[in-house]
């Protein structure tokens, strides 16, 4: 998709944040049909993956920017959660997003939507906030907070509880679920200038924290980090080779 001087490639483009984005470009340059080529793409599959990019490439002759935002979550304990949904889960959250780190163009801007739940891991979310985490170090990610797209709704795999009662704070997770319109107050609109502006960044950052609670998750994070650090350096202080 062709935007302005930029040509866009975004992933899940079809609801929340990769529509709102694919939205943004296009009113920012020229209008469909000219500007915009859908393709079906499963980027589990690396050979569509390649396919794809080859098409976008034959269309518009270059790639600006990739937005992979392709991505789903799972609702459930650790051991309450099937292997197949686990691992379909990496298959799309990493594995999918590795497949398209290695086709995405020399020069251009690769930018992967992650999630603050790879900063704070979540009660009934953690198989989500792993596959989230283990991105962190492949390129420039931006780490969304609550807001207010269909993941809560619709890209969201759930199973039932595999204990009779839930913990408090897996039961509290479910709750805000069920309730998404209150919890996740994220404008996705305003996510998509934030995309459009990083875009055009000359030095972006590998991490963009954007939502308050990603603020705060990160806050908390370095702070625990510097606790633990502080309260166990003696056990380094002995450990090197006498030379």
């Amino acid at each position: 998709m062709s935007s302005a001087s930029k040509v866009w490639f975004i992933t899940g483009y079809s609801s929340g944040f990769g529509l709102a984005v694919t939205e943004l470009a296009l009113l920012k340059g020229d209008k469909y049909p000219d500007t915009l080529l859908v393709l079906r793409l499963d980027v589990t599959r690396s050979e569509e993956v390649t396919k794809a990019f080859s098409a976008v490439r034959d269309r518009f002759g270059r790639i600006d920017v990739f937005l992979s935002n392709a991505g789903h979550d799972i609702i459930s304990e650790i051991e309450g959660t099937s292997e197949e949904n686990a691992r379909n889960l990496f298959e799309v959250n990493f594995w999918g997003a590795s497949y398209v780190c290695k086709e995405a163009p020399i020069g251009g801007r690769l930018i992967r939507v992650s999630s603050m739940s790879g900063v704070e891991s979540s009660p009934g979310s953690a198989w989500y906030c792993a596959s989230t985490c283990v991105v962190l170090c492949f390129v420039t990610i931006v780490e969304p907070g609550l807001f207010r797209t269909v993941l809560p709704t619709v890209n969201m795999v759930t199973e039932p509880s595999c204990i009779q009662r839930p913990s408090p704070s897996m039961q509290f997770w479910w709750d805000m679920f069920s309730d998404s319109k209150i919890a996740f107050n994220g404008n996705p609109v305003r996510f998509a200038e934030a995309m459009y502006r990083l875009a055009s960044l000359k030095d972006p950052p590998l991490r963009l924290p954007l939502h308050q609670a990603t603020l705060e998750a990160l806050r908390g994070k370095g702070r625990h980090f510097d606790e633990i650090a502080d309260w166990w350096a003696s056990w380094s202080e002995d450990v090197h080779l006498k030379e």
